[in-house]
C-alpha cells in the first residue's frame, strides 16, 4: 500500500509517503520554492499544490505517480461550515472551500496518471492528531495514547481531544470556531509588530523577558471551560500595551509593557492547555500524551503540560504546524486500509546525496575543500576557536527545528555568540540559540524537562552551576531548548559533541537553522553554498568535506 499524503489548504504545504506502513518521506514545498512557509494562509493560495515536495517524496522512494495507490488530503470541504455561522470576519472562505473541493481534479491535473478518484479528504484534526499518535514510538510500546491537537483553525473546529486505539480515533471534545487559542495568538503576534502566521515563536521567545502581570484580565477572554473545550477570543490589546507597527524594532528588555503583555498570554495560554491536557487525562486514564498543531510547537507551554499533568510521557510531533497534517493524512489512510503503521524514529525524512554528489558540487563551483579522516576533530578544532560552521549532513529535517542536519553551530561558552549568530543570520536579538547536548550528559547539565528530548520541543532549566559555563544558550530564564544527541540518530553530531568536549570539556554546543532572516532552512547543497558565500561562517561542512573561509578567498572562487 502507498500513501500519499498532502497540506496544501493553509500555509506550510508539505507532502509525505507511507508505504506499507512505513514513513519514507516527507517534506514542506518552502525548502524547494525557497519561499518561507510555502505561502501565506489566504483563500486564494489554495490552489497551490506542493508539486516540488511531492516529486521529491515519489523521486526518493523510486516512484512515479501511477505507483500511488491513495492520496490523503488534509482537509475535508464536506465539514466546513458558512463563514457567518464561524464568526470568523472573512467572507472568502467559500472560495477556500471551494478549491478544496476541487482537489481531486487539481491533483490529478498537475500529476497527469494520478485517479482523482483515490484522492481521501481527511479532516484537519485528524490529520494532526494521527500525525503525533500514530508516528509516536511512545504511543505505539503502550498500545495507544491520548491526542490533543490545537492551532488555528481547521475546518470548523479549532482543537481536538481524544484517544487512537489501534489505528483508530475516539473523539472526546473538539472547540468549534470562532474560539482558537492560535487564532488569538496569531492576533497578538500581529499587535507586537510581527508577521501573523509565521512568526509567533518570536513573541513565545520575547515573553521571557516580561512578567504576567496581565494574565489574570486576559483569562477573562482565554480560558478552559472544564468539559474538554475552552474560551478563546482576542481582545483589544490596545488596553494593556499600544499597537506595534514594527516587531523587529523592539527591545523587549526596554519595552517592559509589550514584553509583559506577550508574558501574560502565554500564562495564559499554558493554563488553557494544561488544563485541556489534565481533563483529557481524567477521561482516558492514558499514560502516553500525544500532541501535534501548531500551538504544540510552543515548547514553553509542552514543558508546563509534562510537569504539571498526570501524563507520564509526552510525544510531540517534530513536525506539529500544518505541514505535518501531511504525513498525518498518509497515516490516516494507511490505518484505515488495515496497514500495521510503523512509528517514526526521525525527523531526517527529506532529501539526501552522497558524498560523491556533494565532491561534485564542489567541484563545480570552484571552491576548494578537503576530507578529513578525522572530520569531527577538525570542526571540534574550528569550534573551540571560536568559529562559526555551517553543518549539512544526511537527509534534510521534516518541521520548523533544526536538530544536526541543517544546523549553524557555535562555542556555548562565549556569550558574545547569542549576538554573533543573530547577526549572522540577521534577526532579533532576543531570539536565543539552542544547545545541543550528549544524551548521556545532559541531566547533569539541564533539569526540569523530558529525558531524552530529540526533537526540540521542550524546555529545560539550566542547572546554575552550568549558567556561566554555556552562557550563549541559557536564555533570559534560566532556560534552554535542548536537543538531545545519541549515536544512532546523528552518529556524527555525537562524535562532534565528543571531540569538542576533549577540547573545551563542555559535551554542548550552539545549534540553531542552517538559514538567514526570512528564508526557509538550507535543504540542497546550492543552498547551502549560497548561505557560505553571503554569510560570514567560517567553515562549511558537506557531507564529509570541509571547506574553509581562508581556502575560498585564496582560491579567488
Amino acid at each position: 500500500m502507498r500513501v500519499l499524503g498532502v497540506n496544501a489548504v493553509f500555509h506550510d504545504p508539505a507532502a509525505a509517503l507511507v508505504v506499507d506502513g512505513r514513513i519514507v518521506a516527507a517534506a514542506e514545498e518552502e525548502r524547494f520554492s525557497r519561499r518561507k512557509h510555502g505561502k501565506r494562509p489566504v483563500p486564494y493560495s489554495t490552489w497551490e499544490l506542493p508539486e516540488l515536495a511531492i516529486r521529491s517524496c515519489l523521486q526518493q522512494a523510486g516512484l512515479s505517480i501511477g505507483d500511488v495507490d491513495l492520496v490523503g488530503y488534509s482537509y475535508d470541504p464536506a465539514l466546513v461550515l458558512p463563514s457567518s455561522e464561524l464568526d470568523l470576519g472573512d467572507p472568502d472562505d467559500a472560495i477556500r472551500t471551494d478549491y478544496a473541493r476541487r482537489a481531486p481534479e487539481a491533483l490529478a491535473t498537475a500529476f497527469p496518471g494520478l485517479d482523482r478518484a483515490k484522492v481521501r479528504f481527511v479532516p484537519h484534526h485528524v490529520a494532526h492528531a494521527a500525525s503525533a499518535a500514530l508516528a509516536s514510538p511512545e504511543a505505539a510500546r503502550a498500545g495507544g495514547s491520548s491526542v490533543l491537537t490545537v492551532d488555528g483553525r481547521g475546518e470548523q473546529v479549532s482543537h481536538l481531544a481524544g484517544r487512537y486505539t489501534g489505528g483508530s480515533l475516539e473523539v472526546l471534545a473538539s472547540q468549534r470556531l470562532p474560539h482558537s487559542l492560535g487564532l488569538v495568538y496569531e492576533d497578538l503576534t500581529s499587535h507586537l509588530g510581527f508577521l501573523h502566521s509565521s512568526d509567533e515563536y518570536k513573541v513565545m521567545a520575547l515573553a521571557s523577558y516580561g512578567k504576567p502581570r496581565f494574565a489574570d484580565e486576559i483569562a477573562e477572554f482565554v480560558h478552559a471551560t472544564g468539559d474538554g473545550g475552552f474560551v478563546a477570543r482576542a481582545p483589544d490589546w490596545s488596553r494593556w500595551a499600544p499597537r506595534l507597527v514594527d516587531g523587529e524594532q523592539w527591545d523587549p528588555r526596554r519595552d517592559t509593557d509589550h514584553a509583559d503583555l506577550a508574558a501574560s498570554v502565554q500564562e495564559a495560554l499554558e493554563r488553557t492547555l494544561v488544563d485541556l491536557a489534565t481533563w483529557l487525562h481524567a477521561q482516558t486514564g492514558d499514560r502516553v500524551l500525544t500532541m501535534a498543531g501548531g500551538t504544540a510547537l510552543n515548547c514553553v507551554a509542552n514543558s508546563r503540560i509534562w510537569r504539571e499533568t498526570p501524563f507520564e510521557e509526552i510525544f510531540v510531533q517534530p513536525a506539529a504546524g500544518d505541514s505535518g497534517t501531511a504525513l498525518g493524512a498518509a497515516l490516516q489512510v494507511s490505518a484505515d486500509e488495515g496497514e500495521l503503521v510503523a512509528p517514526m524514529t526521525s525527523a531526517a525524512l527529506g532529501r539526501s546525496w552522497s558524498d560523491d554528489e556533494l565532491a561534485g558540487w564542489l567541484q563545480r563551483a570552484r571552491v576548494p575543500y578537503t576530507t578529513p579522516t578525522d572530520l569531527a576533530g577538525e570542526v571540534a578544532d574550528v569550534l573551540a576557536a571560536d568559529g562559526v560552521v555551517a553543518w549539512f549532513q544526511g537527509r534534510s529535517e521534516f518541521g520548523p527545528r533544526a536538530l544536526g542536519h541543517r544546523s549553524l553551530m557555535a562555542h556555548p561558552g562565549r556569550v558574545e555568540n547569542l549576538e554573533r549568530l543573530n547577526d549572522v543570520k540577521g534577526r532579533e536579538q532576543f531570539r536565543p540559540v539552542a544547545p545541543m547536548v550528549l544524551a548521556e550528559r545532559a541531566q547533569e547539565i539541564f533539569a526540569d524537562g523530558p529525558f531524552p528530548s530529540p526533537y526540540m520541543l521542550f524546555v529545560h532549566d539550566v542547572r546554575p552551576e552550568w549558567r556561566p559555563r554555556i552562557p550563549a544558550v541559557t536564555h533570559v530564564d534560566g532556560t534552554a531548548r535542548i536537543q538531545t544527541i545519541d549515536d544512532e540518530r546523528t552518529p556524527q553530531v555525537a562524535a562532534l559533541l565528543r571531540a569538542f568536549e576533549e577540547r573545551t570539556g563542555l559535551p554542548v554546543v550552539v545549534n540553531t537553522s542552517l538559514n538567514t532572516a526570512g528564508r526557509p532552512m538550507v535543504d540542497d547543497p546550492r543552498d547551502a553554498l549560497e548561505l557560505f558565500g553571503s554569510a560570514p561562517v567560517d567553515v562549511l561542512v558537506l557531507g564529509p568535506h570541509l571547506v574553509r573561509r581562508a581556502g575560498l578567498v585564496q582560491g579567488g572562487a
